[in-house]
Order: C-alpha cells, then structure tokens, then sequence
C-alpha cells in the first residue's frame, strides 16, 4: 500500500519528539512535522485548516461539536492524546492592593483572561467555583491580548454572563500591574508578574501545595490539548486514527524513559528524579496517560461539565463523544 502523507502542527514536547525526528514512525504514513507555539497552531487550524493533524486547546475542540446541534458535521475528529496537561491553581494572579488574600474574594472583582473560552481559564473558573466557593457569575470577566494589544477569540462566544473585550490598546499584563483589573486567569505568566516589583502575585503562594491538595481530593490531572484530524482526513483514511495513537502512545513511552535518566540531566532542573518519583508516587506510574481510562474519563467529564455550565457548549456531552472510535480500542492476541 503506498504510504500517504500528512502534516502534523504541534509543540516541542518531550512526548512527541521521536515523531518529530522521525525515530518513531507513524505507519502507512510519511509525516511533516510543524513545530509551532500553540497559540499559532491553534489559530491556523481553526480559522483556515491548515494542516492535516494538529495539537489542539479541547476547549476550542469540544466548542466545534456545536455544529453537531447545527446539523452540520464538525470539522475535526480528536485521538485521546493529551499533548499538554497541566496543573492550574499556578495560573491565578492578583493585583496585590484589590484585597484578594483567598479564593473566595475573588468575587465581585474584575478578572481577566486572553479568551474567555480558554482551556485553562475553564478549568480555573470550574476548580474556583467547585472548590472555592467563586460562582461563575460572582465575577466579571475582560478579554484580549496578554502581552499585545489586539487578541481577539478564535470562535465566537455567546455566553451568559458578563464577558466584554478590553481597548485596543491595552493589554492585560499592564492593566493588573496598574490594577485596572483585579486578577488574571491565564496559562502564561505575566511579564507583570516575572518583573518582581510586588505589584502582582499568585492567588495560591504555595502553588505546588494547592495543586497537590486538589489532585488528592478530586483525583484529576488537567487535560488541556487534544491531537485532532481534518475531517475529510478522518473519512478518507479511517486507519490513520489508529496509526497515530499508536505512534504518538510509543513516544510518549520512550520520553518516560528519557526524562528518567541520572547519567546527565536532560532539562536544567537539580533535583529532576526526585521530583519525577514525587509525581509518580501521587499520580500514579503512568502519570501522563493517553486514553479513555477511568482516571481519564473522570477528567474529561468534569471538563465537559464546565465546558457546559460556563457556557461554551450547548450540549453536555461525554467522553466517548469526543473521540474517533478507531482509537478507543485495540486488537489483543
């Protein structure tokens, strides 16, 4: 069978490397490897479908199978890969005169996002709102560029709560530094904050103590990118599902044993093992799973459950929903 060929637009991640350099091969297929940021991936698949896979948010993927209430087809397919998971509790900041010493008095402040569809802004206002006592409308939320002027959302945003862009010319970063907002959600750190002149700090102090609190109580490790098809790739080539969840599952086991290696350091990090052997000993061996385990299928529904009640989906799917079939199981001997 002669081989096909496919672009693939994603991150420079450990777990997708041997993709990248070709020492794991995706079968029947000869792959071009885009290494992108992810807000430029995302951007470029959504508006003009550019490549034949790609990394992208699952909040913007889950948003797309609203045109399944159209009665349209959605444009893109997703594999239960995970390339980004992350942990948020890390990513609320506070302007430190607006009186925000917990959670809870986040209400009533101004809080901005980058997009308020973002998928670690959902997990951060549903973890807040679960776990803290900040109901989704107890704030008010202003979106645009973080560092630049002129972000805008990449899909539309009708939801029903108070949710309006900020000017033209200014950007989130400086608007907490001048407390023009009281708080930030957002997956980036602030150069606001990175600057160090006390004007902006984590809600969370202890942001690694918090997060492993929230793991110990919910069992959920933040699902944030999914791995997604065209669809007209999808119908054409139906295997090709299958190839690439078996190829990018084998890369992911061959960064495990990578990342874990004491002859000499990979990443610029003194006490990288250690820190690996804590994650497994709370998270389990396989801390970064692919797939539809319970774990898993535990993550996914409390993300499609804020998806919902934020606003962003008009149906409340499941897991199974999300995902090609064909990646979901496979053949044992």
């Amino acid at each position: 069978m002669a081989r096909i060929h496919l672009t693939f637009a994603c991150g420079d991640y450990d777990r997708t490397r041997a993709i990248e350099d070709g020492s794991v091969q995706v079968d029947g297929v000869d792959l071009t490897y885009l290494r992108l940021p992810v807000e430029e991936t995302f951007f470029r698949m959504l508006r003009h479908r550019e490549f034949d896979v790609a990394e992208m948010s699952l909040s913007t993927y889950v948003a797309t199978l609203n045109a399944i209430e159209d009665g349209t087809e959605p444009p893109f397919v997703a594999l239960p890969v995970y390339t980004s998971r992350m942990f948020r509790h890390g990513g609320i900041f506070v302007n430190t005169s607006a009186s925000i010493g917990k959670p809870a008095e986040l209400r009533g402040k101004v809080v901005g996002s980058p997009e308020y569809q973002l998928t670690a802004c959902v997990w951060i206002r549903g973890i807040l709102a679960d776990e803290h006592d900040v109901p989704l409308a107890s704030a008010r939320y202003v979106t645009g560029g973080q560092e630049t002027p002129g972000r805008v959302e990449k899909g539309t945003v009708d939801v029903p709560f108070d949710v309006r862009p900020i000017g033209s010319g200014q950007t989130l970063s400086a608007m907490l530094a001048a407390a023009e907002i009281d708080a930030l959600y957002s997956p980036r750190i602030p150069s606001s904050f990175v600057r160090g002149d006390g004007r902006v700090d984590r809600l969370f102090p202890d942001t690694v103590a918090a997060e492993k609190a929230y793991y110990a109580s919910t069992g959920i490790f933040p699902i944030m990118h999914v791995v997604v098809l065209r669809r007209e790739v999808y119908e054409r080539h139906r295997w090709v599902a299958q190839s690439l969840t078996k190829a990018l599952t084998e890369a992911k086991k061959q960064a495990y044993a990578r990342i874990y290696d004491a002859s000499a350091l990979r990443f610029m990090e003194p006490w990288l093992n250690q820190h690996l052997e804590d994650a497994r000993r709370l998270l389990g061996e396989d801390y970064w799973s692919y797939g539809l385990g319970q774990a898993d299928r535990n993550v996914l529904a409390t993300f499609l459950r804020y998806h919902h009640e934020q606003g962003l989906s008009r149906t409340l799917r499941t897991p199974e929903q999300l995902f090609a079939p064909e990646a979901l199981e496979a053949f044992v001997i």
